[in-house]
């Protein structure tokens, strides 16, 4: 289990009204945001010669809401963390374009505008995404019935460097880094994880994800604690897993070795694997006819009921 320092903020309660339908971008903390630094950095969008929208300097983190129609609603929901190996969020491909998909089965969806690690921006920028993670799924579950949402139907969605967000947020929420005087469970219900990095082993891990979140020498407490293979027990969310053989950027094993540890705890997993894709392919693996979103979603029906 993670050791965690002491990190001392306030408490915080969001009371919010929205429309339950529709979209809305929530901010995640209504008031000082934790182990944040004063500085005068500007968030960055930017789009691509290759169409991906690129979003940089978070210091406000939010919540882009996307609610499906009343008479689809399943009482389901998805917290999205978009990858982008914690230098950028792919806010689009591996955010919002998955929350509209999750819209038309009937889930709730939640792309999280979550703070990138920074030592310009946060006291301690190894905890500051996870910190904007627990506050996510603290958030939702706390409005899940004024949002159409069952309590104990919400899980989360991570790719690439999100994916190794997703599953330290899945492995470590036992520990509650944010002011959470309710006790409010911090659980995910289940976990999809695209191509995600998990280890943060030198020799499978995704370089510049691991320095950016820990910087140049981690300590070895620090390589283990992140590496979420390690830190799998009995209780860890079923999880869906998806990756290419192919990928350059995040080698396979670190999927594998997570399929391993649940396995190994007997928790419910499952991995699609393709030949080809690569790295970073969203929703759509175009060298491939077939959909792994057509394998998730019956995947879930069975999972969470």
């Amino acid at each position: 289990m993670m050791i965690f320092k002491k990190l001392i903020f306030p408490a915080m309660i969001s009371l919010l009204s929205i429309p339950v339908f529709g979209q809305k971008v929530i901010d995640l903390y209504d008031g000082p945001i934790p182990n944040s630094k004063s500085n005068l950095i500007s968030e960055k969008s930017e789009t691509g010669k290759d169409g991906v929208v690129r979003i940089s300097n978070v210091t406000v983190p939010q919540l882009i809401a996307f609610f499906p129609e009343k008479n689809q609603n399943t009482g389901k929901a998805a917290i999205i963390f978009p990858g982008g190996g914690y230098s950028i969020l792919a806010i689009d491909h591996e955010g919002y374009a998955i929350a509209k998909r999750l819209n038309k089965e009937g889930i709730s969806a939640f792309v999280v505008k979550y703070r990138l690690p920074s030592d310009e921006t946060m006291e301690d920028k190894s905890f500051g995404p996870l910190q904007d993670a627990q506050r996510a799924i603290q958030l939702v579950r706390s409005h899940a019935s004024e949002w159409g949402i069952s309590v104990n139907k919400i899980g989360i969605i991570g790719a690439s460097a999100g994916g190794h967000l997703a599953s330290t947020l899945g492995t470590h929420y036992q520990k509650a880094i944010i002011s959470n005087p309710q006790n409010i469970s911090l659980r995910p219900d289940f976990m999809l994880l695209l191509y995600p990095v998990i280890s943060m082993d030198s020799a499978i891990t995704h370089g510049g994800s691991r320095k950016n979140l820990l910087g140049e020498k981690p300590s070895k407490s620090q390589i283990e604690d992140f590496s979420n293979e390690k830190q799998v027990n009995e209780d860890t969310p079923p999880t869906f897993i998806v990756h290419a053989k192919d990928d350059q950027a995040v080698p396979i094993i670190n999927s594998e070795h997570f399929r391993d540890a649940l396995i190994e705890n007997h928790v419910p997993v499952k991995l699609i694997t393709y030949d080809e894709g690569g790295h970073g392919f969203g929703l759509n693996n175009k060298t491939t006819t077939d959909q792994w979103f057509d394998h998730f979603i019956p995947w879930l029906k069975a999972t969470v009921k």
